[in-house]
């Protein structure tokens, strides 16, 4: 009997046996994904080459212009092509994949994976101010998708999978494997699930062997120029953290509201989506380092002492570029230009700090360094993920401290603003909308499991599981404390850290998980 028609008792006995497979499972999906996701790269790198050649061309001779501006027409008809036959892969992808996972939203995975793919390619090689890491995670998880459908697998096999495919894609992306694995369990899944740890961790550092086959192992961001800073000085970092944090609150709302106003604009999709490529030509002709995600931007900060005002001018144009560009529904991710912003705002605060604070010149970078770190905690809600991301980039274990600094600060400044996790905002609009066509809809004569675990002071903490009112249509199968497998019985106190898995029916699982989430994650105050 195939994956899709397993019974109760097949799926206890698949349950037993599902670490072993999952090891192979995973090791195939991070092989698979990181040869995409190297392909990707390297295309996107030889487009963005010729783009960037047009538009210095075109800017020592006028009579180009016309030329250029006729090709990034016809790029964005094709973009706006294949996002009009394909509207999920608008955007980043992540909010796509978080539906997918929570169970709230299906998707014609090859589709996607097609349309992302030369869509992505075409936007990053244009230089468009939009970031590779968003299509390769949802790339990712569409071939772990994919790869579980071909072989049958149980739909919670597949979640699995599906994770561990969109954990390869982020690590393939930046050479990031531990980046991808946080990235896995702390926003893509949220749960700390030993199946999903294991499998994350496999496929993520198999994709980054793949990346390194072609890339080397030189991380993505190699400073120079970074030194330890004194613990006398990091009272600075505080500052630092709340400059960072405002200006996350500032880039999740625009995104927000720019999205809004194209959506709420009368425009036809080709002129929207236009918008944006017309603008890239402009900006690629007088400013070249402000195109694309900004990878060079951030590593001419360490070369070149850009005078303050011409730093607050790459800020402001950056944001309206990043917001423009996002806006209008292209195909791309945020990750990079959010890292970009926060590096522009680590150096405008690090000026400031050297001339008026009395912090030395030689510490410049590691306001950069670390603020895109607090940029990153600020915007996704995501600090260890980007704690780790930042490390892995630039290569650099000794600055763990400062950066988890600027990045609870810049969290809790952006919490105080009462700023919103941006995919999380981005997956609400996306479900608010009519997508009918994309809506899960499983089957109800079939099982699935669904994993949960239990958070300190939660509705279900200390509780006995008799005592808990679970969701209907459900039922705890096993209750995993640490090593230690519990029969779950109704006179069973539930713990903090105990991972519960629940049996339900497919098309009640999006209800069930929701509810199931409440239970062990709402915090419980005693007044």
């Amino acid at each position: 009997m195939d994956g899709k028609g397993l019974k109760i008792s097949d799926i206890f006995q698949r349950t037993r046996t599902i670490k072993n497979r999952l090891i192979l499972d995973s090791l195939m999906v991070g092989i698979i994904t990181g040869v995409v996701i190297v392909v990707y790269r390297i295309l996107a790198s030889k487009l963005a080459v010729f783009f960037n050649y047009l538009y210095g061309y075109a800017d020592k001779n006028i009579l180009m212009i016309p030329a250029v501006f006729i090709l990034l027409a016809a790029s964005a008809f094709v973009v706006a092509e294949f996002v009009k036959k394909e509207p999920m892969i608008s955007g980043s992808g992540i909010p796509q994949l978080e539906g997918i996972l929570s169970r709230k939203l299906s998707i014609n995975r090859m589709k996607v994976l097609f349309y992302k793919f030369v869509g992505g390619v075409i936007c990053l090689g244009a230089g468009l101010s939009v970031g590779r890491e968003g299509p390769s995670v949802q790339m990712g998880g569409c071939i772990g998708e994919e790869f579980s459908k071909k072989g049958k697998k149980p739909d919670y096999e597949e979640v699995y999978l599906t994770t561990c495919g969109a954990s390869a894609g982020l690590s393939a992306a930046f050479n990031a494997p531990m980046s991808g694995v946080m990235f896995a369990l702390e926003e893509a899944h949220k749960n700390f699930s030993p199946m999903i740890l294991l499998s994350a961790m496999i496929a993520s550092l198999t994709a980054d062997c793949v990346a390194k086959q072609f890339f080397g192992i030189i991380p993505s961001l190699k400073f120079n120029q970074l030194n330890i800073m004194p613990i006398k000085y990091y009272w600075v970092l505080i500052i630092l953290g709340i400059a960072v944090g405002i200006s996350g609150v500032i880039f999740n709302s625009g995104i927000l509201k720019t999205q809004k106003m194209f959506k709420e604009s009368k425009l036809n999709r080709y002129v929207k989506i236009m918008i944006p490529f017309f603008i890239t030509g402009v900006i690629g002709m007088i400013s070249p380092i402000l195109t694309g995600g900004g990878h060079e931007l951030i590593m001419e900060l360490q070369s070149t002492d850009f005078m303050f005002m011409t730093l607050v001018v790459f800020l402001v144009v950056k944001f309206i570029f990043t917001f423009v560009c996002f806006g209008s529904g292209v195909p791309g991710g945020i990750f990079f230009p959010l890292l970009v912003l926060g590096a522009l705002v680590g150096n405008i605060v690090g000026l400031i700090s050297i001339r008026y604070l009395g912090i030395p010149s030689i510490y410049i970078m590691n306001f950069v360094v670390l603020a895109m770190a607090g940029h990153f905690a600020a915007i996704v809600k995501a600090p260890i993920t980007g704690i780790i991301l930042i490390s892995e980039m630039t290569g650099s274990l000794a600055h763990l401290l400062p950066l988890a600094i600027v990045s609870v600060v810049a969290q809790l400044t952006a919490d105080v603003l009462k700023g919103e996790p941006i995919y999380e905002s981005l997956l609400d609009r996306l479900l608010a909308r009519e997508h009918s066509a994309n809506e899960y809809k499983g089957a109800s004569k079939q099982k699935t499991l669904l994993e949960v675990s239990i958070d300190m002071d939660c509705m279900a903490d200390g509780k006995k599981i008799k005592e808990i009112k679970w969701p209907e249509t459900s039922l705890i199968v096993a209750v995993n404390r640490g090593e230690k497998e519990i029969i779950p019985k109704g006179d069973l106190t539930l713990i903090h850290g105990d991972l519960i898995t629940v049996m339900t029916s497919q098309d009640n699982s999006p209800y069930v998980l929701e509810e199931l989430k409440t239970i062990s994650t709402l915090t419980i105050v005693n007044e």
